[in-house]
């Protein structure tokens, strides 16, 4: 990732709309268990020796409906983090009309901790608390821990569900197009996804590319081989 800018007007814009958190975790989230859940299927159904139309049958319902499952389930949870975030704001808000005094020793504890002492502890504590907006905003992180920039629930679920959906479909992609050793090459397609998700993931974190990649490769490897030992023992 290339540093961000550090010119008044790139700050200033940066500052005054900050990104979040993205979706970067609901992609990896989704992207993964698209291909752990759909694999373990084609794995399964493999291992027991059932016929490629099965596999595609049921690989099929998985995408559609599990995809949706957890896209149901990512917007119902962060939509949750949203209206917690609201009622503490609303608790905050009761908090301040009815006990500015102590409200206002929280802003000055909050502003302690982060360094500030003296004249310039009293000078920011009155600042922040003549705006109420900013003071609920300052409660918000120093005393719950919670970012400023609230989640988007759809924007969450939309993320999970096509990255469930375009992982998931990898590993079918060999029994659609009815090509020989169908299986085998499945698995090695979805072995290459588990590595690529990884890898690409590394982009935000300080881990090497190939570590990540080998990380969720052996996380990925693990769930359909147990999957297919499984299956293996309904074998006829």
């Amino acid at each position: 990732m290339t540093d961000h800018g550090h010119s008044p007007q790139e700050i200033a814009e940066r500052i005054n709309a900050p990104p979040g958190r993205g979706v970067l975790r609901d992609v990896v989230y989704g992207g993964i268990d698209g291909s752990v859940t759909t694999f373990a299927i084609v794995a399964g159904v493999a291992g027991a020796g059932l016929s490629p139309f099965v596999i595609v049958a049921l690989g099929l319902a998985n995408v559609l409906a599990d995809g949706f499952s957890m896209a149901a389930g990512n917007y119902s949870g962060t939509k949750a983090e949203l209206d917690n975030i609201r009622r503490i704001r609303a608790v905050e808000e009761r908090h301040i009309a009815l006990y500015p005094d102590g409200e206002r020793e929280e802003v000055r504890e909050i502003l302690a901790q982060k360094g500030l002492s003296g004249d310039i502890l009293i000078e920011a504590t009155a600042e922040i608390t003549s705006s109420t907006e900013n003071w609920i905003n300052l409660m918000i992180e120093g005393e719950y821990g919670l970012g400023s920039v609230d989640p988007h629930p759809m924007k969450a679920a939309l993320a999970t569900f096509f990255a469930f959906l375009v992982a998931g479909m990898i590993p079918l992609l060999p029994f659609l197009a009815s090509v020989p050793n169908a299986f085998a090459i499945s698995a090695w397609m979805t072995m290459a996804v588990f590595f690529a998700i990884g890898a690409l993931k590394s982009r935000w974190s300080l881990a090497p590319w190939w570590r990540s990649g080998i990380e969720t490769l052996l996380i990925g490897g693990l769930a359909a081989l147990i999957a297919y030992l499984v299956g293996s023992l309904f074998h006829p």
